[in-house]
């Protein structure tokens, strides 16, 4: 019978004996730094940079992955510390941000529906972590937890940016909570963008459209990521819908 050769997964032995790797963990440290520093914002009453912590560790979080790939520097004990800066900077920084700035004098709702987005966050990463090998690389299920936690920053920013106090809008707030815990859990197929090909040329109207992006990220970045993050989140649901109305026509005929 032919040798069976170990899988390479997180859990192999092979990969563990591999040791620390210095730069891909210095980015994920930096993540880490990103979401606690958000969470002690968040305790002083200063929500608008503690939201701004949580954009720029999502970025750090985009950064450690690639560069671990591209140096060849991967290792379980990176994946395993990746997801726990995760549930720090996209897990509980969000949850405990947006419950001090608009939910806790919604008393027992308010860290009810804070709750609901911490668990879903920690669910989220547990399922990601299980399904690495055997789900199309090409969509995450369910809401990716940086992108639930973009989606919640990006809205206590823009309502601060246009001078709004968290109490005002708390029952939006709340909804806006529970509806990013819970689509983190859900089965709903997202894009991934990993299969987007840098190297590839594309028409004209792409390279206008990343201008324009750009434009609109110098003149109001607040709007312009909590924009996107919407669209995103909703992007899911309206896929699922048009999948659900063909499946339906496809049984019709």
């Amino acid at each position: 019978m032919p040798e069976i050769k170990p899988r390479k997964t997180l859990f192999n032995p092979e990969l563990r004996r591999r040791g620390i790797y210095v730069l891909p963990n210095l980015f994920t440290t930096a993540a880490l730094f990103c979401g606690f520093f958000a969470i002690v914002q968040a305790m002083k009453g200063g929500f608008e940079q503690a939201a701004v912590a949580i954009f720029v560790a999502m970025v750090l979080d985009g950064l450690d992955g690639r560069v671990a790939r591209l140096t060849r520097t991967q290792s379980a004990f990176g994946a395993e510390y990746d997801s726990l800066s995760d549930m720090v900077s996209f897990g509980v920084a969000p949850a405990l941000v947006m419950y001090v700035w608009a939910l806790k004098d919604m008393g027992r709702l308010g860290w009810i529906a804070a709750f609901i987005y911490c668990v879903g966050a920690a669910l989220r990463l547990a399922r990601f972590n299980t399904t690495l090998e055997v789900v199309d690389k090409r969509y995450f299920q369910g809401l990716p937890s940086p992108a639930a936690a973009a989606l919640v920053a990006g809205f206590v920013w823009v309502v601060i940016d246009n001078g709004m106090a968290g109490t005002d809008v708390s029952w939006l707030a709340a909804v806006i909570t529970v509806f990013a815990g819970v689509t983190m859990v859900s089965n709903i197929r997202y894009y991934s963008f990993k299969d987007i090909n840098l190297r590839k040329s594309v028409p004209f109207m792409v390279v206008a459209a990343i201008a324009l992006v750009f434009a609109l990220m110098a003149l109001k970045p607040e709007v312009t990521l909590f924009g996107f993050f919407v669209v995103y989140a909703l992007s899911g649901y309206v896929q699922a819908a048009l999948r659900l109305g063909r499946g339906k026509k496809t049984a019709a005929s």
